[in-house]
């Protein structure tokens, strides 16, 4: 019976670790948007800040345990992955959302998570230390799963899953079950609760996403509204077609301008220069502030 549940447990373990892999890759469409664009736009760089503290922790936490080398290995590779992720938000965000990733970053990366080794160290011992550490990281396993959710309110309120990411929901929402049930084997309770609110969690977010997935923004429609209120149809139209003509209008002037700012006319008659009938003198003078006219000219 011990070895069947050994066996469950190193499976668990294993599939939790290749699907929280495919959590920690999940932003890369993201990421590629961002690089397309060259814009961060409105996604945020605190789910990465957390989950780069919160691999940080578990692997503090393994290290003071017995039997979850699976959570070192996993962990370790997050750090990396997050860090690159990180790096990347950094170097496209404006100088408002990089300056707010920066001071996040030192608040929990340097501050945080200094402190919660030099306390634990200096200030508890064997035991104590680990469920201590257990603790920590149990919130802020809650607080990588919470974190995305942080999009929830603008896509609530925008009617926009644009910046939800959806295949990072589905990815916390399975890496939740592996690892609930990881934790609920070996019997350690910090690691199996946090998984029931990330479950839970990742199910909302995934309602969320295909309840507005195919809503029109709502800032959108607001300018629809006030386009049918302002101008009814008939009006818009003939709106349209009178701006297209405009813009026509204003480019063959444009090109008229130009011709008549670089070479303007004089005109002599043949008595007055000696010249055969018929024939005209063309001398360039620069005129840039030429009227638009149309200017006859007679032999």
């Amino acid at each position: 019976m011990n070895g069947n549940l050994a066996h469950l447990t190193l499976a668990f373990g294993l599939l939790g670790n290749i699907v929280s892999f495919m959590v920690f890759l999940a932003p890369i469409p993201t990421f590629y948007k961002v690089y397309k664009n060259k814009s961060t736009e409105g996604f945020q760089s605190a789910p990465y800040v957390v989950g780069l503290f919160s691999a940080m922790l578990w692997i503090y936490y393994a290290l003071l345990k017995t039997n979850v080398m699976l959570l070192i290995t996993i962990n370790a590779v997050g750090c990396f992955i997050e860090t690159l992720y990180i790096c990347f938000f950094l170097f496209y965000a404006p100088k408002k959302a990089r300056m707010e990733s920066l001071k996040l970053i030192v608040l929990l990366i340097v501050v945080g998570f200094g402190l919660i080794v030099g306390l634990t160290q200096f200030f508890a011992s064997g035991v104590t230390r680990g469920v201590i550490v257990g603790w920590i990281c149990l919130v802020f396993s809650l607080c990588v799963f919470v974190a995305p959710l942080g999009v929830l309110r603008q896509v609530i309120k925008t009617k926009s899953v644009e910046y939800m990411p959806i295949l990072l929901s589905v990815a916390l929402t399975l890496s939740a079950v592996m690892w609930f049930f990881y934790g609920l084997l070996l019997g350690d309770f910090n690691i199996a609760i946090p998984n029931v609110l990330g479950f839970a969690f990742g199910i909302l977010q995934m309602i969320l996403y295909y309840m507005y997935k195919n809503k029109k923004p709502i800032f959108d429609e607001k300018m629809s509204e006030f386009e049918a209120k302002k101008y009814p149809v008939g009006e818009m139209e003939e709106k349209k077609i009178q701006e297209i003509v405009d813009h026509k209008t204003i480019d063959v002037v444009k090109l008229t301008a130009l011709i008549s700012s670089d070479i303007l006319p004089v005109v002599s008659k043949l008595k007055e220069n000696g010249h055969e009938a018929g024939h005209v003198a063309v001398e360039p003078q620069a005129h840039p502030n030429v009227p638009n006219h149309i200017i006859e000219v007679t032999a």
